[in-house]
Order: C-alpha cells, then sequence, then structure tokens
C-alpha cells in the first residue's frame, strides 16, 4: 500500500491530508492560534473537586477549565503529585528520577477529595482536546512519545507492542529496553521499533530525557498554571506515529514546514529524505492532488461506491448511525452473495469514513439483511480487517439478530465535519442567472482601476476553471486582446474552490490585492 502526505498551508491553518492509494482516508486541520494539543503537558491547579462525579476542574492558564477525572489520575498520582510540590518549593533539585522516593501506588476505586485539596498544583497532560462546550480533557499519567517507544515517569514496567508477531522479537526489545532506560522511567515499545538496533532506541530515549528536563526546568521557574511543554506540530506528530516503509512522498506548499519536515526526517528517517518534495505548481496543492475533489465528494450526507451501492450517515446526539442500501445496480445473482459483496463494498468505505471524519463515540451499522450465519461471521472478519489501518483505538461487536453492527472509536478530537453543499454561483439564491459578459466587464473594470494606481504592476489572476476557460479560449482570446491593449501580459490560474463567477488579484509577490 502506497502511502502519500499532502500538506497545504495557509496564513490560518495547516491542512493535511493523508492518501493511501491515491484514496483520501486522512484529513487534519490545525488553525495557527489553537491552544491545545493532545500530548501538550501543563501545570494545573485544582479550582473545585466534584465529589458526584468523582472529578476535578483544573485551572491550566486558560479562559476554560480543563476536567480530570478520577479514573485518568493512574497508579502514580502520589508519586507525582509529590515530585511537582517538591520542585516548586525547591526541595527536589534535579529532573533525574535515581534517587526520588516515590509513594505507594493509588487505588482504582478511591475519591478525588482524598487525593488533592484545593489550589493544589499538579503536573497534567491533554489526553483530549476541547470538544463543543467542554474544556479539554486531562490526564496525569505523563507519558513522552517517542517514534520507536514512548517513556513513562514514575514507573519500572517496560511492555512491549502486540503487533510486534515475533516472541524473539518482543523479548529482544524488552530487555533491550530495561538495558538502556533511565532508572524511576517506564517504557512502552511501540510497533516501529521492530528490528531497531541499540543505537536507535538510545538516541531516541536521550531526545525524550531532553524533554522531561525541560519540563523540570520550566517547573522551577513556574509560578502560575500554564504550558510547560507542547506538543510537536501537527505535521510530524502524523509522521512520527504513521511513517512507515510505505510512504513514497511528502508534498508540501510551505517552505517553513517543508524544512521542518526534512529536518524531522533527518533525525528518525534518514534514508527516506528524498520523498519530502517543496511544490511549486500553479494550481492550488489540494486540487493538484485531487484532495478537493474527494473532500466535497467524501463528506457529504451519502457516499457512494463504484457499484453504486451507498451509505448514509447520520449523526445523532447519542451516536452515528450508518445505513447500506445496495442502490438500483444491485447485482443480478444470488442474493446471499450480493448482499455480502455490498456489504463488504461499504465496510470498506465505511472504515475510511470513520477516518476520514474521526468519528467517535458509538457508530450503529445496518447492514443489508443476511440470512447465513457463515457469511455474517465472514462480514465481522472483513469489517476488522479494514479496520486494522485505524490508529484510534476500537472495538467492533459481530452482527447482532437484527442485522446491526456496533463500533465504538476513540474520540481525542471534534470530528472533523465539513459542509459540501454550496450556493449556487450562478444566482446566489435568487434563481436568477447574471450574463456571463457582465462578469468580464467587472474584471476589465478592477483591471483597469489596479492599472491606473499600480501601473508598473506585474498581475496574476486566479477564478474558477470555467470562468478562465472562457477568458483564454482562442485564438485572439480575451486573455491576448488585455495584452495588445494594456502591453501587459495577465497570467491567469485557477483555483476550483472559487465561484464559477469569482475571481482574486495578485501582485508578483504572490500577495493578494483587495478592492474592497
Amino acid at each position: 500500500m502506497e502511502k502519500e502526505l499532502v500538506i497545504n498551508s495557509s496564513p490560518t491553518e495547516v491542512e493535511i491530508a493523508l492518501l493511501e492509494n491515491g484514496k483520501l482516508v486522512e484529513l487534519h486541520r490545525q488553525k495557527t492560534s489553537v491552544s491545545f494539543s493532545v500530548g501538550d503537558i501543563f501545570l494545573g491547579q485544582i479550582k473545585k473537586t466534584m465529589p458526584s462525579l468523582n472529578a476535578a476542574f483544573m485551572d491550566i492558564g486558560s479562559r476554560k477549565d480543563a476536567f480530570l477525572h478520577y479514573t485518568d489520575l493512574g497508579p502514580q498520582i502520589k508519586s507525582l503529585s509529590k515530585y511537582t510540590n517538591d520542585i516548586l518549593k525547591k526541595k527536589y533539585n534535579t529532573h533525574l528520577l535515581d534517587n526520588f522516593e516515590r509513594e505507594g501506588d493509588n487505588p482504582k476505586n478511591g475519591k478525588i477529595d482524598n487525593v488533592f485539596g484545593k489550589n493544589e498544583m499538579v503536573l497534567v497532560q491533554v489526553l483530549k482536546e476541547p470538544i463543543s462546550t467542554k474544556g479539554p480533557r486531562l490526564s496525569c499519567e505523563i507519558t513522552l512519545p517517542g517514534r520507536y517507544l514512548v517513556l513513562a515517569p514514575f514507573s519500572d514496567t517496560v511492555a512491549v507492542s502486540k503487533k510486534i508477531g515475533s516472541a524473539e522479537e518482543r523479548k529482544r526489545l524488552k530487555v533491550l529496553v530495561e538495558s538502556i532506560k533511565p532508572k524511576g522511567f517506564g517504557a512502552i515499545v511501540r510497533t516501529a521499533a521492530e528490528g531497531k538496533k541499540v543505537a536507535d532506541l538510545h538516541t531516541e530515549i536521550r531526545e525524550l530525557s531532553e524533554k522531561w528536563e525541560k519540563i523540570y526546568t520550566e517547573l522551577r521557574v513556574a509560578t502560575e498554571p500554564g504550558k510547560l511543554l507542547s506538543e510537536i506540530d501537527k505535521t510530524q506528530s502524523i509522521l512520527r506515529d504513521i511513517l512507515s516503509e510505505n510512504f513514497t512522498k511528502i508534498t508540501v506548499n510551505s517552505k517553513e514546514i517543508y524544512d521542518g519536515v526534512r529536518d524531522f526526517m533527518k533525525s528518525v528517517a534518514p534514508d527516506k529524505i528524498g520523498i519530502v518534495q517543496m511544490y511549486k505548481g500553479s494550481k492550488p496543492i489540494f486540487d493538484q492532488f485531487e484532495v478537493s475533489r474527494q473532500v466535497k465528494s467524501s463528506f457529504g450526507k451519502t457516499s457512494t461506491m463504484p457499484s453504486g451501492a451507498y451509505i448514509v450517515i447520520e449523526p445523532t446526539e447519542a451516536m452515528h448511525v450508518i445505513d447500506v442500501n445496495s442502490g438500483p445496480k444491485a447485482l443480478k445473482r444470488d442474493q446471499e452473495d450480493a448482499s455480502l459483496l455490498v456489504n463488504a463494498e461499504a465496510g470498506e468505505e465505511i472504515a475510511r469514513q470513520l477516518r476520514l471524519r474521526d468519528i467517535g463515540g458509538l457508530i450503529v451499522i445496518d447492514f443489508i439483511d443476511m440470512r447465513n450465519n457463515d457469511s455474517k461471521v465472514e462480514l465481522f472478519r472483513i469489517m476488522k480487517e479494514f479496520m486494522k489501518n485505524d490508529r484510534a483505538q476500537h472495538t467492533i461487536l459481530p452482527l447482532s439478530k437484527f442485522g446491526l453492527m456496533q463500533i465504538t472509536r476513540q474520540r481525542v478530537r471534534p470530528a472533523v465535519n465539513i459542509d459540501t453543499q454550496e450556493v449556487c454561483a450562478t444566482c446566489q439564491g435568487t434563481g436568477k442567472s447574471v450574463p456571463v459578459i457582465l462578469a468580464v466587464d467587472n474584471i476589465v473594470r478592477d483591471l483597469e482601476f489596479i492599472l491606473q494606481n499600480r501601473p508598473n504592476a506585474k498581475l496574476s489572476i486566479v477564478a474558477h476553471p470555467f470562468l478562465r476557460a472562457y477568458l483564454t479560449t482562442g485564438f485572439k482570446s480575451i486573455q491576448i486582446k488585455w495584452f495588445l491593449k494594456y502591453r501587459k501580459w495577465i497570467k491567469l490560474s485557477e483555483d476550483m474552490d472559487l465561484d464559477i463567477f469569482a475571481y482574486r488579484f495578485f501582485d508578483r509577490d504572490g500577495d493578494e490585492i483587495r478592492l474592497d
């Protein structure tokens, strides 16, 4: 399977599209002003405990209080709390945990009132980003993730990913990591560590230890709640988690992100640095790689598959409901075989949609009815296979006696929701069309105004492909007439996201010339 990452950077956000065999499977968006990211570490202060919820609300230096539930404290919370307060009071003067006296484990079924008092300070990590009206959800089980392993302070346990099939390799990695990890830290060895040498793992442990030292340094001078350590940016975070031998290309349209990705690749996979490419085309990068088209076709209420079958996705307050329909092109064959074939095709699309929209919580799927129990078992197996590449934690249940399949999927950030419906570009919702000739007159009017005020400007116009084609078609096209009239070549580019009669002016530096 070929994997490709396409990164579109704009002044307000960064969009990251993951393509598998040319098909869009994940879309991530990060605003440049985002305050929270999963993995960020803060110094938090207890504002109030809620015994009825067995939880606490915490001040982490933002306008909205964060939520910490007792189940997210972890067994080492007493050690973490002691470490935090000892450093704040200057009683402990090193980031190393060699000589730190740990407290006993916290009981699983205790009360949060017995752990924290009001205004108490403790290190916390963002577990889930703010969703709707809810603030971020926190955890006190601090982890420092790398590409090959995850370092966990106040623990001695070394666990190895079950996805590493060889028992001998798992044993090798466990012994290896136990011998090189710093004292007072536990570790989780990730799947990517399979076959790696001690030097690779040792380098990463040193980098993660430096992050812990940075937390210690920030904590020593902290006087109020706030962020101590930021997770790496979304692009590098995704690369760290999913980078594999199957990656064939990473294309970026921003020089800053391009340099950052190359630096990251140098440190984690220097042999694959050549797959990072800077996009210099005239078309928007998402149009060039057909990401925009796939977004518009994938985020509607209905998603149609090549066979003509389609699925309908309905979000509700409590769950997402998905209905599978065979469509008008139902195969003329045995009904049981046809149903299994359509259900299998729908299962692949559903697995893609769950990743693409980042749908979390409870998902209920109404597949086409099948009578044969073997067919139901086969569909269950197929669905687990399609969901195998989903990085979010999930659980799939077999078909119920009503023919429904239930899936629970981890939710760590709001679901991606893109409205693909557009106001009619030709009538703007009025039902009456504007003559094309007037659209050209409007461009000429604005063009002459710009040339009067900026006679030496080198201009370009970005328009919808239909409008651009109208301006450039023919031997003596409108574009050539402009050249003969103004003695300037006006470059014309296209952008599928613009309305049919919309256009924008840009100068030689690529900055937009606004006339409003």
